[in-house]
């Protein structure tokens, strides 16, 4: 369903994705790790058409996302790490936006409304406005709203990043019910190992924009001789704190040179 070959993206001198290769299956759910700046939302951003590759392929579905926008756009669905639902507007106001948006039938859009938010146990809420949710039936809500024109590729970055251990679990239970019911892709970032433990099939860890590690969480363990992901995932890229905004610095200043004009 993912197909990456060699892809490299650069920002002028800088490089943030450094000539990296993986496939995910269909009906996969597949957790894509790294410390802060490691590479993992450029990546995603790549896929998902919303930056082109300096070098190398990336399939979805059979398309090029470089190249095929909009076909490959209705492909998937993806929730950002940054919250982008109308908190003026109610649940299903969101829902009914989204789904104009991408040209799903009203009646087909409206069945499909009731469905997931009945599943995302948002329903007794869906006249409500957003503004009222709690952080966490907001996460569920820009899930559903995601699934919403049946993609079969969902993207989730940090998904539950901030969340109670309550709601992270609750969630990740109705995304595991809908990726065995309808066979839907999940690619996933998170910083919660036991997350990625419990719910991903295959695993790949990114640090300094390389792939350094590739299996389920059973082999990553067996290969670092770790009894945890954590300390797997310690094991490969380091226990050093990292400076989660030193990458986009990076890449914000190299950007800067490239564009920036001579004084005349």
């Amino acid at each position: 369903m993912i197909k990456v070959q060699n892809l490299v993206k650069k920002y002028g001198d800088f490089t943030a994705v450094n000539d990296i290769s993986f496939e995910v299956q269909q009906g996969e759910i597949f957790a894509f790790l790294g410390p802060n700046g490691a590479g993992k939302t450029t990546t995603i951003k790549m896929l998902t058409t919303l930056l082109k590759p300096t070098s190398g392929q990336v399939e979805l579905d059979g398309l090029d996302p470089s190249k095929q926008h909009n076909e490959a756009r209705k492909r998937f669905g993806i929730v950002f790490q940054d919250p982008s639902l109308d908190d003026e507007l109610t649940a299903w106001e969101n829902m009914d936006f989204h789904g104009v948006l991408y040209k799903v039938p009203r009646k087909i859009r409206h069945e499909r409304i009731e469905q997931l938010l009945k599943l995302f146990e948002l329903w007794d809420r869906r006249n409500d406005p957003v503004k009222q949710f709690s952080g966490g039936m907001k996460r569920r809500l820009e899930i559903a709203r995601g699934l919403l024109h049946t993609p079969k590729i969902v993207f989730l970055d940090e998904p539950t990043l901030g969340l109670d251990p309550q709601t992270r679990n609750q969630l990740w239970t109705h995304v595991q019910k809908l990726n065995q019911e309808e066979q839907v892709t999940v690619f996933l970032t998170t910083h919660y190992m036991e997350e990625a433990d419990r719910v991903a099939h295959r695993i790949a860890i990114i640090d300094h924009g390389k792939i350094v590690a590739q299996g389920t969480s059973q082999e990553l363990k067996e290969q670092t001789k770790s009894e945890t992901l954590e300390q797997a995932f310690l094991a490969l890229t380091g226990s050093t704190i990292r400076d989660e905004d030193a990458s986009s610095v990076d890449q914000m200043r190299n950007m800067a040179r490239m564009f920036r004009r001579p004084r005349r």
